[in-house]
């Protein structure tokens, strides 16, 4: 006998630019959105049967409908507004779910001051943004930020390690610490101040990453999951993903010349892959 287990559709990868004008300067939000719908679909899936299905294009007419009518100022807050909709005016769906990513865009600002529409792109980093809701329950939000691109150039050594057979790595007291992070953290009250939370979270993550004398990857990734715990009291818990961006020692010597920790290779592949969550515990 075969069922059908969990399911989901919805439409993701729509692309959003809004424009607000205002007289003295205007503001660029740049969203990656996708949007899902969760219920009873089984006779979609075996019968075929589509009388209980939104149709994802309208789904996706209805991020940029929504957009054009938002009062929100930030990624949490629109994905909360996409999620109250469905819900609202889709009695057969039981939960709803959105997963916004903002890319950044700031005004052009030069020897001749501050231009008012025109922008630069912030990149690679992405905030993000992750809610959802069944009926029965109150939103959850979980916010992040995506390619978090950090380095360290000196504080960071890797020893100590267990050795086999096929162990080439030799130990370090002195390395590069090269990652991109990605972040993610869940709040304990609905709404909040986002805007507020992200920014004091970033700024513990990173302090910590800076000031950490890192025996490991591990070590300062725990120590900077544990630092925005402690900082912002808004949030339960926080989960780190830091790939090793390996930054290899370039041996000179057949050129006649040392190289006391002056020039690398960077490489992103292979990389090493460490994350954990980290919570509170009461």
């Amino acid at each position: 006998m075969i069922e059908l287990g969990e399911n989901q559709y919805g439409k993701s990868r729509v692309r959003l630019m809004k424009v607000e004008r205002g007289e003295a300067q205007h503001r660029v939000y740049e969203w990656n959105v996708e949007v899902w719908l969760t219920g009873d679909f089984t006779g979609c899936f075996l019968e075929g049967d589509n009388s209980l299905i939104l149709p994802t294009d309208t789904m996706k007419n209805t991020v940029y409908s929504l957009a054009r009518s938002s009062k929100a100022k930030n990624i949490e807050g629109f994905a909360l507004e996409l999620v109250a909709h469905f819900l609202d005016s889709q009695p057969q769906v039981e939960g709803a779910g959105a997963r916004v990513k903002s890319t950044g865009w700031n005004p052009v600002e030069s020897a001749r001051g501050r231009q008012a529409t025109a922008f630069i792109q912030t990149g690679p980093e992405m905030d993000t943004a992750t809610v959802t809701r069944s009926r029965d329950a109150s939103a959850q939000v979980i916010s992040g930020m995506d390619e978090v691109t950090l380095l360290k150039t000196a504080g960071s050594a890797f020893a100590g390690f267990r050795r086999d057979k096929l162990t080439t790595l030799k130990e370090t007291e002195d390395r590069l610490l090269g990652t991109a992070m990605t972040a993610s953290w869940t709040h304990n009250q609905v709404p909040g101040d986002f805007d507020g939370i992200r920014a004091r979270v970033r700024d513990a993550l990173l302090a910590t990453f800076a000031q950490h004398d890192s025996k490991s990857v591990q070590q300062t990734l725990y120590a900077m999951g544990q630092a925005a715990l402690i900082a912002v009291s808004e949030i339960s818990s926080i989960h780190l993903f830091m790939p090793n961006k390996h930054c290899n020692l370039v041996d000179l010597s057949p050129f006649g010349q040392d190289n006391p920790n002056h020039i690398f290779v960077p490489t992103d592949e292979p990389h090493g892959s460490i994350e954990a969550t980290m919570r509170r515990v009461e």
